[in-house]
């Protein structure tokens, strides 16, 4: 009698507890960018374990998690913020924040959650928690002109570094007192269409489209201003048609160097980070989009924009040059790599699945269904800067 009352005790404790019981490290989720889904999935297992709908326009929407790395946060194209709870496979709370937005990031603390946008342009601050508008920047650069936001980064300290696509600015907004944010301004070049900070977060770059080189902030000395790096990469050569903008969030810092996607060229930049000089060029298969280094820096995998995106190139940083070539599906949109970097997941948004592929040896692990796959975002970013 004794071992029975303590089986349906048991058994009565479990049905008390809820979800299955998971660790966040090895979670993270695939945006389904034509259905307004969102798969979850395991890293470790390389399955998915849930698929929430309802999200509204995810056709370049991204995600960034909370510290702990339970909560992601999606930020849609159409303004939508969501929050979805990884563990409980839920949505905690959605919001339209904005007209046309892309994209956003969380602070060094982790309270603010803050979207960039396009209409109307400028940034917008967030209880993580509740998702309570806590304040908006507008990206006003002139008299009732306001810009495109674009490159949206944390930086320490709670800050926040962006560009103004309109307004040709580096701004960096510190959100210590994030009901009364302040906004420092920096002239940066024409048209800068995208940014990154540096993994050690001292820099932020921003690519500039209208015209050559990169604008370079040196967020641990921001008064000394934005100088131009790479200034004669492209100049006095015939410009080639641009099929898409390369993801400067995609550029990748490894071995003390920086590769990075040429605009409109079949090569990928070498940069020496200590003087930030270009120091090579590699040849690659089509026009770079990310150009992303594994975690120990060994190599760099390359996907393309069209007619090249059923392309991927990988980079031996060793051997500076591509060492593995193949074409792993149609539409390759988007890579992630396992924490550790043994394996790495591809989306091939018009095979409809997610294909993950050993990086040692490029054999195919395994695969998994998704409804027009694009971003791929794991919890190992809630514990980077700038991710």
């Amino acid at each position: 009698m004794r071992l029975l009352l303590i089986a349906l005790f048991v058994l009565l404790l479990n049905a008390c507890a809820g979800p299955q019981l998971r660790g966040t490290g090895d979670l993270g989720l695939i945006i389904e960018r034509a259905s307004g889904h969102v798969t979850l999935v395991n890293t470790t297992a390389r399955q998915p374990y849930a698929r929430i709908g309802g999200l509204g326009d995810l056709s370049h929407a991204s995600a960034v998690y909370s510290r702990d790395g339970r909560y992601a946060f999606i930020f849609g194209r159409d303004g939508g913020l969501t929050k979805i709870d990884l563990l409980e496979a839920k949505i905690v709370k959605r919001i339209i924040q904005s007209g046309n937005a892309i994209g956003g990031s969380i602070s060094q603390d982790g309270r603010i959650v803050v979207a960039q946008n396009y209409t109307p342009g400028g940034i917008k601050a967030f209880d993580s928690d509740t998702l309570e508008l806590l304040s908006e920047v507008p990206a006003e650069f002139a008299p009732g002109q306001f810009s495109k936001v674009v490159g949206l980064a944390d930086t320490g300290g709670n800050k926040f570094a962006y560009a103004l696509f309109d307004g040709g600015e580096i701004r960096v907004t510190d959100f210590s007192n994030p009901r009364q944010p302040t906004t420092q301004r920096f002239p940066a070049g024409s048209q800068p269409y995208d940014g990154l900070v540096t993994p050690d977060g001292r820099y932020f770059l921003a690519g500039l489209f209208g015209e050559d080189g990169v604008a370079m902030l040196d967020l641990w000395q921001p008064e000394k201003g934005a100088r131009k790096i790479l200034e004669n990469y492209g100049r006095g050569q015939e410009k080639l048609p641009v099929f898409k903008m390369p993801h400067l969030r995609g550029w990748s810092v490894a071995q003390g160097k920086a590769y990075l996607p040429a605009i409109g060229r079949h090569e990928v930049l070498v940069v020496d980070v200590a003087t930030w000089k270009e120091v090579g060029r590699i040849p690659v298969r089509g026009q770079p989009v990310f150009v992303m280094a594994r975690p120990d820096g060994r190599q760099i995998w390359v996907n393309f924009a069209f007619p090249d995106n059923a392309k991927v190139d990988v980079i031996d940083t060793l051997a500076g040059k591509v060492v593995h070539a193949f074409e792993p599906g149609k539409g390759i949109l988007h890579m992630e790599f396992a924490p550790r970097g043994e394996h790495v997941w591809l989306s091939a948004r018009d095979d409809n699945k997610v294909l993950i592929y050993n990086t040692e040896n490029f054999a195919k692990l395994g695969e998994i269904p998704a409804e027009s796959p694009s971003g791929i975002f794991f919890t190992s970013r809630a514990v980077r800067i700038g991710f």
